[in-house]
């Protein structure tokens, strides 16, 4: 694995990573009670997982444009397959880092809510006492949470069905545009372009019909009508349901980029 290799690995790592964290943010609102505040932390990490995808492209297209360059570009497939395993591992490594960071946010959230600043927050979080407090509240994910998993979910299979779908089309976008544009190396532009089609289809999906589900169950458990461990449940089963996304973008990997290929051709 070159160094460009391992950037690229590293920035999709990140971006995932950071992306299955959001959901602590859900949950350290319900703990708080402090929902606009939770939601206003969850924008921030989406944004930053948002600015992070649009560095990881450049790369990527780096490597493409070298490929065709140098007539090496019977490898990049295996390393693409390489950075969707990235996004698999950071997906999974969120996901168990949950309880932890759900932790972290709640004292930041009434942190915030004290003194009302962004760059103080952040301050306070690498002084002697934060990094403490970092450190006191590691905890590691409870077998319970997933034995419940057969107990009742607070969302629909569909909407479980629908947010891996979601997330691999977000995982496999960029990857399975700019595949095509080596697969179709005339058309390499217009492929590239076409990620922003297959992103936005995915952004819709999960901002108009699987997040406002789980913005309602939120509303729901703070006026007591739905039990916090049903919507840790929730939590759970869409963490999984984003790894099985990232696992389902490499079977559309191929498929999408000869799809992407012939579009591009063809439009």
């Amino acid at each position: 694995m070159d160094q460009q290799l391992v950037i690229i690995c590293g920035l999709t790592f990140s971006i995932h990573l950071i992306g299955a964290l959001a959901y602590s943010a859900r949950i350290a609102g319900v703990r708080t009670g402090r929902i606009a505040v939770s939601f206003a932390l969850f924008n921030i990490l989406v944004l930053v997982s948002r600015l992070s995808n649009s560095f990881l492209g450049p790369f990527l297209a780096k490597r493409i444009e070298n490929g065709l360059a140098n007539g090496t570009g019977e490898g990049l497939l295996t390393d693409f397959r390489m950075v969707l395993f990235a996004a698999t591992a950071a997906t999974i490594v969120g996901a168990l880092l949950i309880p932890t960071v759900q932790r972290w946010f709640s004292s930041a959230i009434l942190q915030f809510h004290e003194h009302r600043s962004m760059p103080r927050l952040i301050w306070h979080a690498f002084t002697k006492g934060g990094v403490g407090y970092v450190g006191r509240t590691v905890t590691a994910p409870k077998a319970v949470h997933i034995t419940d998993l057969r107990k009742p979910r607070g969302v629909s299979m569909t909407i479980i069905i629908l947010n891996i779908v979601a997330q691999a089309l977000l995982t496999v976008g960029v990857v399975g545009s700019l595949y095509a544009g080596y697969l179709n190396p005339e058309y390499r532009v217009t492929a590239s372009q076409l990620s922003a089609v297959i992103n936005g289809f995915a952004t819709i999906l999960l901002f108009v019909v699987i997040d406002p589900q789980l913005s309602v169950m939120t509303d729901d458990v703070v006026s007591g009508r739905v039990s916090q461990p049903m919507f840790r449940r929730t939590i759970t089963w869409l963490s999984i349901s984003r790894v099985g996304g990232t696992l389902l973008a490499q079977a559309l990997l191929l498929p999408s980029a000869l799809l992407v290929a012939y579009i591009a051709g063809a439009v």
